[in-house]
């Protein structure tokens, strides 16, 4: 599972004024972060505004984005959601061609117990031949994937291979690494915690800021794969500011801002999400700047 060692980039979705999808804003950020030397790419996680698209709107942009990808980098799709019938028939209908794994994140909302997370998770993985990558992002969720049941999981089912973890809880992450099978892969879900995480183990990060700055976050996460955390943390210095950034007003608002500075895409959402503040544009702007020069 080596293909999912490194760097790998949550995408946003472009889109224009109307609202529909800016399919050459897409292919431009593909390319950007493919240039930018990241070692995957996520199509439609929760970054990607996934929960406003609707079920046709996500089978186009995951064909395009296969298309538009061609193989230079690996590939995930997200799929995920709180009705587990309606998970399972999306990827049972999902076209699989230049994807190497799902990522799903756990229900939302319905705050199951560990036994109804077990058993999601089960139905994903015994309906699909991809790789499962289980997310675990609490904040969002309503509820925690325990590392009792990311263990069980991972015992289990020979294709759930990973967990993005975003709990920030880690007192969690030590036990998941002491406890995991050898070849299952612990990957950082939140930017700020990324070196900290790989220092006890983790293979890399999932990220947001690397969006916009594919470069410098591929680079901090291989000089931490690689041991060295001197350079790595310096690296890690430069990037607070802009991480704290990105999330003051919520993500992927943030991050939009500063893609739409670099000339990458234009920073609309979909409602219920709304551009930042003009404030918090400003300093994001002035940031991205300071780390251009």
């Amino acid at each position: 599972m080596n293909k999912f060692y490194g760097t790998g980039v949550a995408m946003v979705t472009p889109f224009h004024d109307n609202g529909q999808i800016d399919y050459d804003g897409l292919d431009k950020l593909i390319n950007y972060l493919i240039d930018g030397g990241v070692e995957y790419l996520v199509s439609l996680g929760t970054t990607g505004e996934s929960a406003t698209l609707n079920s046709e709107e996500r089978k186009q942009v995951w064909a395009f984005t296969a298309k538009a990808v061609k193989g230079r980098v690996s590939l995930v799709a997200g799929i995920g959601g709180n009705n587990t019938h309606e998970v399972v028939e999306q990827i049972k209908q999902f076209d699989t061609t230049g994807y190497d794994a799902i990522l799903s994140v756990s229900p939302y909302y319905n705050k199951p117990t560990q036994e109804g997370i077990y058993q999601h998770y089960k139905a994903i993985a015994e309906n699909t031949a991809l790789p499962v990558i289980l997310y675990n992002v609490p904040g969002r969720t309503g509820s925690n994937v325990n590392a009792d049941t990311v263990i069980r999981l991972a015992n289990d089912f020979k294709n759930i291979i990973g967990i993005k973890e975003a709990s920030g809880n880690f007192d969690q992450i030590n036990q998941i690494m002491r406890d995991k099978p050898e070849n299952f892969l612990l990957i950082s879900g939140d930017d700020p915690v990324a070196l900290p995480m790989i220092a006890l183990g983790a293979v890399g990060v999932i990220s947001v800021i690397g969006n916009a700055l594919p470069g410098q976050t591929s680079d901090m996460v291989r000089f931490c794969l690689s041991g060295d955390f001197k350079a790595a943390q310096k690296n890690h210095s430069n990037l607070i500011n802009f991480t704290r950034l990105m999330f003051v007003e919520g993500n992927p608002a943030g991050i939009k801002t500063a893609l739409k500075y670099l000339n990458v895409c234009e920073d609309i959402l979909r409602l219920p999400l709304v551009k930042v503040s003009s404030n918090t544009a400003e300093l994001i702007i002035k940031e991205t700047k300071k780390l251009f020069q």
